[in-house]
């Protein structure tokens, strides 16, 4: 099994294309099973600061773009 930082909130910032939940890009998500280890572990690295960006920055609802609407 592939480890995935996906916590089931899957809700895109529009200014940044950064998932409020995992960090990712929507081009991440997509390709996230077709990565290598490598290319997965430096994503993972990653979406700590990444995460520290965009919840500093509060969404306002129409910056925010979700899986159902």
């Amino acid at each position: 099994m592939i480890e995935s930082p996906c916590v089931n909130i899957c809700t895109l910032d529009a200014r940044s294309g950064i998932c409020l939940g995992c960090g990712r890009t929507i081009d991440e998500i997509a390709r996230w099973t077709a990565m290598t280890a490598a290319e997965r572990a430096r994503v993972m690295s990653e979406l700590p600061a990444r995460l520290a960006t965009t919840k500093s920055v509060q969404p306002k609802a129409n910056n925010v773009k979700t899986a159902t609407g």
